[in-house]
Order: structure tokens, then C-alpha cells, then sequence
């Protein structure tokens, strides 16, 4: 005989497993601290990449007024400005990315816990059939 109360949570449950659940079980199966340090290392990487393309595309751009100007220029400071431009985008995206990852973690295991309390329920049904 069919249960109408183990039916709406089996789909409820699919539906959860097919969807939202599949990218939170990924993040469920880490501890936070692990977690967040991939992230953090693959947002850092990203970030790094991003200023190299940007800072070449911006001195191609400009490239007449920067090899006239080479001269005149206190190339050491240029350096440093360039170093502390890089420091502060790799500095801000990795704070936007703890942040953001941070929230998201504690989301997913938010979502599990209830999809883990739904599976102890259905159990329990089963187990009240018998």
C-alpha cells in the first residue's frame, strides 16, 4: 500500500538531488577550512591572470606615450605601483571571495542538514510499515 506522506517527500527528495543538492553534496563532502583554501587558491590564481591581461592590454594601448615617457620615468616607482595595484586586486578579490564561499558553505550544509533530516524520516516511515 502506497503512503501518500512518503511519496510527497521521495519526490520532494529526487527533485532536491537532481537540482541544488548535486553541487551541495561537492561542497558537503569537504571540511570549511579545505573548502575555502581551494577556492581561495583558485580565485587568487584567476585574479592574478586577470591583472597580467588587463595591466598588458593597458600598456598595449598605450604603448606610443609609454616608450616616449620610458625615459623620463622613475622606472622603480612604476614598479612599485604596478606591485601595490596587484597586491590590492589580489587582496580585494580574495576577501570577496572568502566571503562569498564562506556564505555558500555555510548554505549547503544548511540544505544537506535538512535533506539528511527528510532521509531519517523516510526511514522512519519505512521502518513504521514494517
Amino acid at each position: 500500500m502506497l503512503n501518500e506522506e512518503r511519496v510527497i517527500l521521495m519526490t520532494r527528495m529526487a527533485a532536491y538531488e537532481k537540482g541544488e543538492g548535486r553541487e551541495n553534496v561537492k561542497i558537503g563532502n569537504y571540511f570549511r577550512s579545505d573548502y575555502l583554501a581551494i577556492q581561495l587558491l583558485k580565485a587568487v590564481v584567476c585574479a592574478a591572470l586577470v591583472f597580467v591581461l588587463v595591466f598588458g592590454f593597458y600598456i598595449l594601448y598605450h604603448f606610443e606615450n609609454f616608450m616616449e615617457e620610458i625615459y623620463d620615468m622613475d622606472l622603480i616607482a612604476f614598479a612599485q605601483n604596478v606591485l601595490i595595484y596587484f597586491g590590492a586586486t589580489i587582496v580585494g578579490y580574495g576577501v570577496a571571495t572568502y566571503f562569498a564561499c564562506s556564505w555558500k558553505y555555510a548554505q549547503a550544509k544548511k540544505s544537506l542538514k535538512c535533506y539528511y533530516h527528510n532521509l531519517k524520516k523516510l526511514n522512519s516511515l519505512y521502518n513504521e510499515m514494517q
